[in-house]
C-alpha cells in the first residue's frame, strides 16, 4: 500500500516539474537577462542598502536643536525610540491590522458558515463562495488605493483594504476547515433539531477552533506585512514612510532600516502565535526530532527512535517497581523518621 502511493505521488511529482519548465521556458524569453543579476543585487545592496541608517530609531532634531514626533508635535518621552518613525509607523501598522483582522475575522465566521458544503444548502452555498471570492480576488493594495481615492490618504483607507480582504482570504480558509469537520457531531446535532447558528457555535467552532484560531493569528501577522505594502497607495502605517525613502532623493538605506523592523515585528509575532497555539493544541507525548537525525537515511533513523523508546518504557519501568517497593512516606512518617535520625546522631 506504501509502495503504491510514493509510486503516485513520484508520478505527480514528475509530472508536475516538467510542466513548470515548460511554462517557466515559455514565459522567460531570454534565459541570459539573469547572468549580471547577481552582480547587479550586490551592487545595490553595498552602495545603496548597507549599512542601514538606524537614524529612523531617533527623533527628528529640529534647527532650535528640540526633538519632535514624525506628525511635529514635541518629544517629551522618556525614550526618544518611542518618537522616531519606526516606532510611530510600526505601531500605526499594528493598530490598523489589530482592527482589520478582529473585525474580518468576526464577519467571516458567519458567510464561511453558509459557504461551508456540510452547513448550507447549494444556492447559498454558492452565493457565499462567490462573495468570497470577490472580496479576495482584489488584492489588499488595490483596495487600499481604491479607498484612498474615495476618502483620502491615511489609516482608515488601509484598515477598510484590510478587512475586506481578510473576509474573503480567511473565509475560504474557515470554510473548508469547518467542511473538514466530523459529520457525526453534525448529524446529531440536526437530529436534536439545532439550528443552524446553534450548530455553528456549539458544534463547528469548537470542532474547528484549533484551525481558526491559526488562521486567526496567520491573518494578523500577514496584515502587518502587508501593512508596509499599503502605504505605497497613502494607506498610512510604516509603509508611509517607506514609500517617501524609496522615492527621490531615494534614501533606500532608511527603507532597508524600516524594512529589518517589519521583519523583527513579524518574527515577534511568530514567536507569540507559537505560544498562543501551545494552549489549544494537543502535543501528548509527542517528542521533537532531534536535529541531526533529520541528515539520517529513514530506516537509521526509525532504528534509532525505537531503540529510545524501549529505553524510555525500561525507565519508566524501573522507576514504578522503585515506587512499590519503596512507597513515599507520608508527613507523618517523615517527620517520625527525622527525629529518629536526630536522636541516633545524639
Amino acid at each position: 500500500m506504501v509502495i503504491s502511493i510514493n509510486k503516485k505521488l513520484f508520478f505527480t511529482g514528475t509530472i508536475l516539474l516538467v510542466l513548470t519548465m515548460v511554462f517557466l521556458d515559455d514565459l522567460v524569453e531570454d534565459w541570459g537577462q539573469i547572468e549580471d543579476a547577481p552582480e547587479k543585487l550586490q551592487t545595490f545592496f553595498s552602495e545603496d542598502l548597507w549599512p542601514p541608517d538606524w537614524s529612523v530609531l531617533e527623533a527628528e532634531v529640529w534647527v532650535d536643536g528640540s526633538l519632535h514626533k514624525p506628525n511635529g508635535d514635541i518629544c517629551d518621552e522618556s525614550f526618544e525610540l518611542f518618537c522616531s518613525k519606526a516606532w510611530t509607523g510600526m505601531v500605526v501598522t499594528l493598530k490598523m491590522a489589530f482592527i482589520a483582522t478582529l473585525i474580518g475575522f468576526i464577519i467571516s465566521i458567519p458567510l464561511a458558515s453558509i459557504a461551508a458544503n456540510n452547513l448550507a444548502p447549494l444556492p447559498i452555498n454558492l452565493a457565499a463562495r462567490i462573495i468570497l471570492a470577490g472580496l479576495r480576488s482584489l488584492p489588499s493594495i488595490i483596495w487600499a488605493l481604491l479607498f484612498a481615492i474615495a476618502i483620502g490618504f491615511g489609516p482608515l483607507p488601509g484598515i477598510l483594504a484590510m478587512t475586506l480582504y481578510t473576509i474573503g482570504y480567511l473565509g475560504k480558509l474557515q470554510y473548508e476547515s469547518m467542511e473538514g469537520i466530523a459529520n457525526s457531531p453534525l448529524e446529531s446535532g440536526m437530529a436534536m433539531g439545532l439550528t443552524h447558528s446553534e450548530r455553528l457555535f456549539h458544534i463547528v467552532i469548537p470542532e474547528s477552533s484549533n484551525h481558526l484560531i491559526s488562521q486567526l493569528l496567520f491573518m494578523f501577522e500577514y496584515n502587518v506585512r502587508h501593512g508596509a505594502v499599503l502605504g505605497l497607495v497613502g494607506a498610512g502605517g510604516i509603509g508611509m514612510y517607506i514609500d517617501n525613502y524609496i522615492n527621490p532623493p531615494f534614501d533606500y538605506d532608511r527603507a532597508f532600516a524600516l524594512l529589518i523592523v517589519v521583519f523583527v515585528v513579524v518574527v515577534v509575532i511568530d514567536l507569540i502565535s507559537m505560544f498562543i497555539r501551545s494552549f489549544v493544541t494537543e502535543e501528548g507525548d509527542v517528542k521533537r526530532p532531534k536535529w541531526w537525525t533529520i541528515l539520517l537515511p529513514a530506516g537509521m533513523a526509525m532504528e534509532y527512535y525505537n531503540q529510545k523508546d524501549v529505553e524510555d518504557e525500561s525507565e519508566a519501568e524501573t522507576e514504578a517497581i522503585e515506587v512499590d517497593i519503596n512507597p513515599p512516606l507520608s508527613h507523618h512518617a517523615q517527620q517520625v523518621k527525622k527525629l529518629s535520625n536526630l536522636e541516633e546522631s545524639e
